[in-house]
């Protein structure tokens, strides 16, 4: 009788067990595609902001430029004594 009683509470223990491992399971895997989901999301987060800085600093290159060319072209006419958009022609 003794050993009936332990085999049932032994194959309870054991049933729990699996149905808690499922469970552990199914959770563990739905975090997973949670932090899937949110890595995805930072990446795409991040390829934007550089995406937007790049466009930023070609913004200011080209601006950087023209400043430089306008420079350039003022004081070739000071020192020639011409106009600026005869200079910029030259």
């Amino acid at each position: 009788m003794r050993k009936i009683i332990i085999a049932a509470a032994f194959a309870a223990g054991a049933l729990s067990l699996a149905a808690c491992s499922q469970k552990t399971e199914n959770k563990t895997g739905e975090a997973m595609d949670s932090a899937a989901a949110d890595a995805s999301a930072n990446a795409d987060a991040v390829g934007e902001n550089v995406d937007n800085a790049a466009t930023a600093a070609g913004d200011a290159v080209n601006t950087a430029a023209v400043a430089a060319t306008d420079a350039k072209n003022a004081a070739e006419a000071d020192l020639q004594g011409e106009s600026k958009a005869k200079a910029a022609a030259d």
